[in-house]
C-alpha cells in the first residue's frame, strides 16, 4: 500500500533530513524537467518556470537548468530573490546554464508553466502576478502542490493552478487526495528523493493489495462461497438481483436472493436461486456470507432482523444501513462490514462522514466501514484505507448493489473482512473505469463486465 502523509508530517521529516540535500534538490528538480517535458517542454517550446523564494523555487531552478540543457527556450519568473541557501545555489546553476531570470510581474504565453512558487504554502493574500498567472491555459506541472492549495486538506481558500501533473517527493500527502486536490492536481507522481520516513495517517490501495483467491481444484459450488442476499421489496427488486449476479460473477459458488417479491426474482433473474424471508430462517447455516439491505424497505426489515441475528458473516448495504438493522446484526456477535455513502453513514451512525468519524465508529461498534465515494475509505478503526480506482462513472444507481456483492464473494472465498472489502472496492472501480472505455456504466452492465476481474 501506498503511504500517505500529512503535510505537516512531511515537513517534520524534511526538516530532520540530514542527508545530501544538494543531491535531493538535484532529484526532485530532475523530475520536475521530466514532467514538463511529459506537458510538452520539448526542443524550442517556450516554458516559464514560476520561482518562489524557497527550495520549492529552487527545485523549479534545477528544472530549468535541465530543461535548457535539453534545448527548450526556458525563463525562469521569480516572485522574488532566492533565500535559501540550497535555492541560491540552484539559481547560480541556472544562470550559469544560460537560463533567463525575470520578475514575474508580467505574464507570458509560453507552452509549458511550472509552478514552482510555493508547493502549496501561499492559499490567501497572493500577490496579483501569481492570480493572473493562474488564469493560463497552458499545460501547467506543480511542484508538491499546485499553489493556492492547502496540502492537508485539499481545499482552496482563494484560487488555485490546476495542473496537469503535480511531482511530489517520497509519498503522497493528505492534499493530494483529500476535497479538491485530486481535480487540482492533476495525475501525481511520486518521486523518491532519498528523504523517507513518517507516520501515515491514511495509505492508497493498489493491485497488490486486492487479491483474489483461487478456487481448490475440489471445490464444489458450497465450498467456494455461499451467499445469501436480503432485499428485493416491491419496487426495488433489481437491487437484489444486481448484488446477487454480482456475487455469482465475481467468484461465489452459490447464491441465493430471499426477497418479498420471489415471484419477480425468479422472472427476471433464472440464473439465481430464490426463496422467501421464511424460507431462510432454517438455512442460514449454509450461507457463508448475508449481505442485507439491496432493495430492503423499512417495512420488510422487521422480518429480516431476526436472520441477521443468527448470522455469522454480515455485508449491510442501502436499506440495511440502519441502527436498528446495526443493532440486530451486532446482537449475535457476527463480523460486519458496512457499505455506506456518505448519507447513509450519517444515518447510521448519526455524525458526518469525516475521517475521524468513520474511524471511530469503525472501533466503537466493532465493524469494518466502506465509505463509498471518490476515493472511498475502508477502515477497521485502524488506519483508513483509500481505494482510488473509481470514477464518476459509478455516480449511478445500482452499483453500489455490485459492490457489496463483489465484497460479500471475495469474503466467502476465503479473504478476512477488510481484505474482502478492500479488494472489492478496487476491482469494482476497476471494472467500472473499464466498462467505461466500452460505453455508459450501468448496474446491469457493471455486473456482468465485473466477472472480466474475479479471478
Amino acid at each position: 500500500m501506498q503511504p500517505v502523509l500529512t503535510a505537516d508530517e512531511y515537513r517534520r521529516i524534511d526538516k530532520a533530513f540530514d542527508g545530501d540535500l544538494t543531491g535531493a534538490m538535484d532529484r526532485a528538480g530532475y523530475a520536475v524537467a521530466l514532467a514538463a517535458v511529459r506537458a510538452g517542454a520539448g526542443y524550442g517550446r517556450t516554458v516559464a518556470i514560476l520561482a518562489g523564494p524557497g527550495n520549492n523555487g529552487g527545485d523549479g531552478y534545477v528544472a530549468a537548468a535541465y530543461l535548457e540543457d535539453r534545448g527548450a527556450d526556458v525563463a525562469v519568473y521569480a516572485l522574488e530573490a532566492p533565500r535559501t541557501r540550497l535555492a541560491i545555489e540552484a539559481a547560480t546553476r541556472a544562470r550559469r546554464n544560460g537560463v533567463e531570470i525575470g520578475s514575474l510581474d508580467v505574464v507570458h504565453e509560453v507552452d509549458v508553466v511550472v509552478d514552482a512558487l510555493f508547493g502549496g504554502g501561499a492559499r490567501t493574500g497572493m500577490p496579483a502576478a501569481v492570480l493572473e498567472w493562474m488564469k493560463t491555459t497552458s499545460p501547467v506541472v506543480a511542484v508538491d502542490f499546485p499553489t493556492g492549495l492547502d496540502p492537508n486538506t485539499g481545499e482552496i481558500a482563494e484560487k488555485a493552478f490546476t495542473a496537469a501533473e503535480t511531482v511530489t517527493f517520497s509519498t503522497l500527502k493528505t492534499g493530494h487526495v483529500r476535497g479538491v486536490g485530486p481535480e487540482h492536481c492533476g495525475e501525481v507522481t511520486v518521486v523518491d528523493i532519498g528523504i523517507n520516513g513518517g507516520e501515515a495517517c491514511m495509505y492508497v490501495a493498489e493491485e497488490a493489495d486486492a487479491p483474489r483467491p483461487p478456487r481448490a481444484r475440489t471445490a464444489h459450488k458450497w465450498s467456494a462461497g455461499s451467499v445469501l442476499v436480503l432485499g428485493g421489496s416491491s419496487g426495488m427488486v433489481g437491487a437484489s438481483i444486481f448484488a446477487g449476479r454480482a456475487a455469482l460473477r465475481f467468484g461465489a459458488g452459490s447464491v441465493v436472493v430471499a426477497s418479498p417479491r420471489r415471484d419477480l426474482v425468479d422472472t427476471i433473474a433464472p440464473d439465481l436461486v430464490s426463496m422467501t424471508f421464511e424460507d431462510t430462517a432454517s438455512r442460514l447455516s449454509r450461507f457463508d456470507v448475508v449481505v442485507a439491505g439491496p432493495g430492503l424497505a423499512e417495512e420488510d426489515a422487521e422480518m429480516v432482523r431476526p436472520l441477521l441475528r443468527k448470522a455469522t458473516r454480515i455485508v449491510l448495504d442501502a436499506g440495511g444501513l440502519t441502527p436498528a438493522t446495526l443493532d440486530a446484526a451486532l446482537e449475535g456477535e457476527a463480523d460486519v462490514v458496512v457499505t455506506p455513502h456518505d448519507g447513509e453513514f450519517a444515518r447510521v451512525a448519526g455524525a458526518p462522514a469525516g475521517a475521524f468519524a468513520i474511524r471511530s465508529f469503525a472501533i466503537s461498534r466493532g465493524v469494518v466501514v466502506v465509505r463509498k465515494g471518490n476515493p472511498t475509505m475502508v477502515t477497521d478503526g485502524r488506519v483508513p484505507v483509500l481505494v482510488r480506482s473509481g470514477g464518476p462513472e459509478l455516480a449511478t444507481i445500482g452499483t453500489g448493489d455490485v459492490l457489496s456483492g463483489m465484497i460479500a464473494a471475495l469474503w466467502a472465498r476465503g479473504l478476512t473482512p477488510m481484505e474482502a472489502a478492500v479488494s472489492g472496492a478496487y476491482w469494482h472501480g476497476r471494472a467500472g473505469a473499464d466498462l467505461r472505455a466500452r460505453g455508459v456504466v450501468t448496474a446491469d452492465a457493471l455486473a456482468e463486465h465485473i466477472a472480466r476481474f474475479a479471478w
